[in-house]
């Protein structure tokens, strides 16, 4: 076993121990729009936030399959901490694409949280020593508790054309409107933040093309460093670990609950006796392995790419979309067949279950998560078509 191999069981072992406290919490995060600073605390404690980061800042340099495991395992407690997390993680890898003097910055104290506005809903205007930066970005998941954000925006260039442009800027440069209110997903706080002429020095911005294709220059990670993922590849990749721990933490939930459990309004006192729930558990729990074993497929995959300090392809990229829309199907599906057999009193909001069931579904709106949307990519791709999208 490796070095960041021990790191990152060890660091999987500790938010399994804390995965009850996580659920517990459950309530408190729903209520109050944004995870506990018990959560993050937990979090951090377990060393979460250095899994992302670089080994030569001190951090763990997990490989793709170690942090989707950390991710799964953080999902089983709460969802919305492990969307929060997965973001933050994501933020924290997407560093590692900026020059040298850059990344020794922001992993200055070896363990970072970085959230993120990918769609570029902002304008950057060149000064002489960098950038202005004015817009605002919706959806910002863990602005409230992130050190640094990545934000996306465009420049117009001499000829008219516009650019997208990416940037990373201290999280206290922006203003964090109080606009997450909604019925899912509702713990991972996920505010709109807005920039007025904030200056970003030039180092700290890169272009879209650039990162996505992980060719920034100015840094000495660059080819064979077992960690070029690609930035959208990586990101849909990892977030699907979030859904499994999600449905996982669902299919948990509603087995405990189930011993001596009687079905109202019938003769059957023992809910786990009864044909159908048995037909629905089964169901849901082939359901999740299938989701899990398609997820370990695309992860093997990006890593045996990265090992080679190759970029992921095209049909890489597409094939990480397609088979992460049809696991996430999946997963809903496993859900909901135990909710098609769960009772009234699982709609009471203290309890686990109706929260990973209200998670799941919320998150499966994502943009870049929709099931419909990564499929319809995907067959384009198996027909022989183009994909038709830049954001691969």
């Amino acid at each position: 076993m490796t070095g960041s191999e021990t790191e990152s069981t060890a660091v999987r072992d500790a938010v399994r121990t804390i995965v009850p406290r996580l659920r517990d919490n459950g309530t408190q995060a729903e209520e109050q729009r944004w995870i506990p600073d018990e959560n993050i605390a937990l979090l951090e404690k377990a060393g979460v936030f250095r899994v992302g980061v670089p080994k030569r800042f001190g951090g763990i340099e997990a490989s793709l399959a170690e942090q989707f495991a950390i991710v799964t395992e953080i999902s089983r407690g709460c969802a919305s901490t492990g969307w929060v997390a997965a973001a933050w993680m994501e933020g924290a890898w997407v560093a590692s694409l900026y020059p040298d003097e850059v990344q020794a910055d922001i992993y200055a104290s070896g363990a970072v949280r970085i959230s993120g506005g990918l769609a570029p809903t902002a304008m950057f205007t060149e000064v002489e020593d960098g950038f202005l930066l004015n817009g605002s970005w919706g959806f910002n998941t863990g602005c409230r508790g992130a050190d640094w954000n990545f934000v996306a925006g465009v420049r117009e260039l001499p000829d008219g054309e516009m650019e997208p442009l990416y940037a990373l800027v201290p999280m206290d440069k922006f203003e964090i409107a109080d606009d997450w209110h909604v019925s899912a997903a509702a713990g991972t706080g996920s505010f709109t933040t807005s920039a007025t002429d904030v200056h970003v020095p030039r180092q700290y911005v890169a272009s879209a093309e650039e990162l996505v294709t992980g060719t920034t220059g100015g840094r000495s990670n660059v080819g064979a460093t077992g960690r070029n993922y690609g930035l959208i590849t990586y990101v849909a990749a990892l977030s699907i670990a979030v859904y499994v721990g999600a449905a996982q933490g669902a299919y948990d939930t509603f087995v405990e609950r189930l011993p001596g459990k009687p079905i109202a309004y019938t003769n059957w006192t023992d809910a786990r006796e009864h044909p159908l729930v048995q037909l629905k558990v089964a169901a849901a729990a082939n359901a999740i392995t299938a989701a899990q074993a398609l997820a370990a497929g695309f992860v093997k995959r990006l890593q045996q790419r990265a090992d080679a300090g190759e970029h992921p392809s095209v049909e890489d990229s597409v094939t990480v979309r397609g088979q992460g829309g049809f696991a996430l199907r999946l997963l809903k599906d496993a859900v909901e067949d135990l909710h098609d057999v769960s009772s009234a009193s699982s709609l009471v909001r203290s309890l686990p279950f109706q929260r990973f069931y209200r998670d799941l579904e919320g998150l499966s709106r994502h943009g870049m998560m929709t099931p419909n949307t990564n499929l319809e990519l995907h067959g384009r791709l198996l027909l022989g078509l183009d994909p038709d999208t830049l954001f691969l």
